[in-house]
């Protein structure tokens, strides 16, 4: 994509940008419910278009194919998710803390959108229209630029979503895409400052370490979704079963599965066969310390210091046992990713501890990891999960696309 072109779509995403932010919120929240109409519809095109993405990408990894794949049921979900972001309060335009001053001023802060952003991601088509369906609401512009194997999902979907923009008398400009699987408009996104002031990479490692090396904008970000799951001394085994199983194997690909395992040595006997029973027919493997090898059975193997700090995306979770709860903080904080992190207890002071000390973005008690998503958390849907901690932190939806303005209410005075 020649540069002229690129730097045409900025200069059209920063005007659309201002009619955005100035708009009503009737006007935003009519442009996604018209969106979500659209995704409940019968869409041959975006069939046919996603058939051939997934075509295309017979050589993917398991995981990569199926983060690619539009059915009815992710559609419907989509559809769902714009809903709830329409029917959420409009952050933009409130004002909060505002606290009269001796002068007789009043002085508070105002929630703003952040202007434009642009979204890099690999693989998920989905991403297409939570990011859109984020960014009218919020009031900001965005330029998508999604990976080359879902090119032709992604020209469907901003063609739908531009289509529900124009229904609700909003510029189309306001959610683009990079038509285009030219690396060098990655390049042109990352150093476009005049037209970008945010940019959110969504992918792999190697794509996000770039985008944070190249980049002449703010970035938001996660790098990897090492997430643990606890089993304390005071946990209900049973209970703690069924939240671990889940939170590894719901779904494998994700970067809220869980992908280490901790167990207190007072309940690893009792616990550890029963989760090897459960996951034999699933066929996980076990990257397992040598206290707990015999206990996990023939799937076992023995853990190496990298499976520690490894997301593998895949039928392979970490297994060790801790002696304490000190123990457990202690690895999360030094191997984790701070992305998300439970521990299973019926102890509260435990659990209030694990909560306080754990330092990573999304902490739970007696829940799976899983959860730890912007649709789950009410958000509607996220634009990303950040393990910053300046701006936002964790799933970012509405609020995490604003910025904050002082604003100052006077009656006439003036300062002496």
């Amino acid at each position: 994509m020649q540069l002229v072109a690129l730097n045409e779509l900025g200069q059209a995403g920063r005007a659309a940008s201002v009619v955005l932010a100035a708009s009503a919120t009737a006007q935003r929240n009519a442009a996604l419910q018209a969106l979500a109409r659209r995704l409940r519809r019968p869409l041959p095109a975006l069939d046919a278009a996603n058939a051939l993405d997934l075509q295309a990408a017979v050589d993917l990894d398991a995981p990569l194919r199926d983060r690619l794949k539009l059915d009815a049921r992710i559609l419907a979900t989509l559809a769902e998710g714009c809903e709830q972001i329409a029917a959420l309060p409009d952050p933009v335009g409130e004002i909060t803390q505002l606290r009269r001053r001796p002068s007789g001023i009043q002085v508070g802060q105002m929630r703003v959108p952040l202007g434009a952003f642009g979204m890099i991601y690999e693989s998920r088509p989905n991403v297409t229209i939570e990011a859109a369906s984020l960014a009218i609401k919020s009031g900001n512009a965005c330029i998508l630029r999604g990976g080359s194997e879902a090119l032709q999902s992604n020209r469907v979907l901003v063609e739908l979503v531009q289509d529900s923009l124009e229904e609700a008398g909003l510029p189309r400009e306001c959610v683009q895409l990079i038509a285009s699987a030219d690396r060098a408009a990655v390049g042109w996104l990352l150093g476009a400052a005049e037209y970008i002031d945010l940019i959110i990479p969504r992918g792999g490692k190697g794509l996000i370490e770039r985008v944070s090396r190249e980049a002449r904008v703010p970035v938001l970000k996660h790098l990897d979704g090492n997430c643990h799951s606890y089993v304390d001394a005071h946990a209900d085994l049973d209970q703690a079963l069924r939240v671990v199983d889940n939170a590894k194997t719901q779904k494998v690909s994700p970067c809220n599965a869980t992908e280490s395992l901790l167990v207190h040595r007072a309940v690893a006997a009792a616990f550890l066969p029963r989760l090897a029973a459960l996951w034999a027919p699933k066929g996980l493997t076990f990257h397992a310390c040598p206290d707990s090898l015999p206990l996990l059975g023939a799937r076992a193997v023995p853990a190496t210091e990298a499976d520690w700090d490894a997301e593998y995306l895949s039928l392979d979770i970490s297994v060790k046992q801790v002696d304490s709860l000190d123990a457990a903080i202690a690895h999360i904080n030094r191997h984790g990713s701070h992305h998300t992190d439970a521990i299973l207890t019926t102890h509260h002071p435990s659990a209030m501890r694990f909560l306080r000390e754990v330092d990573s973005a999304s902490v739970m008690v007696n829940a799976s990891t899983r959860f730890a998503d912007g649709f789950e958390y009410g958000l509607g849907a996220e634009i990303g999960i950040s393990t910053d901690k300046l701006h936002a932190r964790g799933p970012v939806g509405l609020e995490g696309l604003t910025s904050l303005k002082w604003v100052v209410l006077g009656e006439g005075q003036i300062r002496c």
